[in-house]
């Protein structure tokens, strides 16, 4: 395994991202649609903050909604911007930083996403199951 290999080599770039003016229910449709766990929120090409799945089921009963359903309760949402619930004091990695540099600073802190930002440009999102993936295909 060779531990200087680019995260660029498994990030995700086909990003889907949110703006700070859309709405929680289109971040749990988002979430639902692609199958994902978490969203960067930009403005433009610059990241502002991630929002997690975990971060809509702190305030409601997303989980109790069935994943295939469309339509989610939007009352809580309601309630909370994306800007009021989004995780604002991001790391962040650059794309030629190594493998072995992003699993050391997802496995000493309690998130599991990094966006990657070149240029301060959002270029893609890294996240554990991305780590994992890439250390099954070593074996």
């Amino acid at each position: 395994m060779d531990k200087s290999t680019p995260i660029s080599e498994i990030m995700t770039t086909d990003v889907i991202t949110l703006n700070r003016s859309d709405n929680l229910d289109t971040a749990e449709i988002l979430f639902k649609k692609h199958k994902i766990r978490h969203i960067p929120v930009v403005s433009g090409h610059e990241i502002l903050g991630m929002l997690s799945y975990t971060d809509l089921l702190r305030i409601s009963f997303a989980d109790a909604v069935d994943e295939h359903e469309q339509d989610v309760d939007t009352v809580v949402y309601n309630m909370f911007t994306i800007e009021q619930v989004m995780a604002k004091n991001l790391i962040s990695v650059n794309s030629d930083s190594t493998i072995k540099e992003v699993a050391e600073i997802l496995s000493k802190r309690e998130f599991h996403a990094l966006p990657v930002v070149d240029n301060n440009s959002l270029v893609g999102i890294v996240t554990t199951t991305d780590l994992i993936n890439f250390l099954i295909e070593q074996f």
